[in-house]
């Protein structure tokens, strides 16, 4: 069962999901109603499931003959998919704007002001993104400042949620991972990162179901802002 509130947590850190928990991977949709209109909102729906899916594959597909590609390869390879699997033409400008998209996404209104109140604890990002996607993102958003790093699982070799990927954020804080909170608002992270051993906040900002494949997280919030009641004094 999942605790939506109650006693508060003693954490020494935080660690931040990134796409879908900081910032909103549908702001994309924006760029796909502009060059598809009526169709945006399902072209970044499915684009978003593909790009998730491809990654878990990839994870468990890796060999020394099938080599896992990076975030960025994988996001381009779901957009490919979802654009023909809608019958939308995807000439090389629009193939650009969409992809370019993913660099300039919005984050959440309540992402830089909880971020803010939850210092002088340390504050990592954690995310599949490559480094070269995800440092412009924080520096564009003014979100960079608020992080002492943002670690990619590029630096594991494999996609989350695998526990060499959460073990980075260990190694980088040098934190038993009780200690440390894990924030993500898509379940299947949550999941992983619990199953990991780190005290996890579900971000279920849709009210969704627990996915049911791995231990619940700790807690369910609805929404960043939640999120430092239900800490400890630092």
């Amino acid at each position: 069962m999942i605790e939506n509130s109650g006693r508060p947590r003693a954490v020494d850190a935080l660690v931040f999901d990134a796409y879908g928990t900081l910032f909103d991977v549908q702001s994309v949709a924006s760029t796909a109603e502009a060059l598809f209109p009526g169709r945006g909102a399902a072209l970044a729906q499915l684009w978003r499931s593909k790009q998730l899916e491809y990654s878990w594959l990839q994870s468990l597909m890796q060999s020394p003959g099938q080599p896992r590609e990076d975030f960025a390869a994988v996001t381009a390879h779901a957009l490919s998919y979802a654009a023909e699997a809608l019958a939308l033409p995807l000439p090389a400008h629009a193939r650009h704007r969409l992809l370019d998209a993913y660099l300039h996404l919005s984050p959440f209104p309540d992402a830089e002001p909880t971020l803010a109140a939850l210092a002088p604890r340390r504050r990592l990002i954690l995310s599949n993104g490559t480094h070269a996607m995800l440092a412009p993102l924080a520096a564009a958003t003014g979100l960079a400042r608020h992080f002492d790093a943002i670690l990619s699982a590029d630096d594991a070799g494999v996609y989350k949620p695998s526990p060499r990927v959460y073990q980075l954020a260990v190694d980088a804080l040098d934190c038993p991972p009780i200690r440390i909170g894990f924030v993500s608002s898509n379940s299947w992270d949550a999941i992983g990162a619990k199953a990991f051993g780190f005290t996890v906040f579900w971000i279920n900002r849709s009210g969704a179901p627990i996915d049911r494949h791995g231990p619940a997280p700790d807690c369910m919030i609805r929404s960043l802002a939640d999120l430092p009641a239900l800490l400890t004094a630092a």
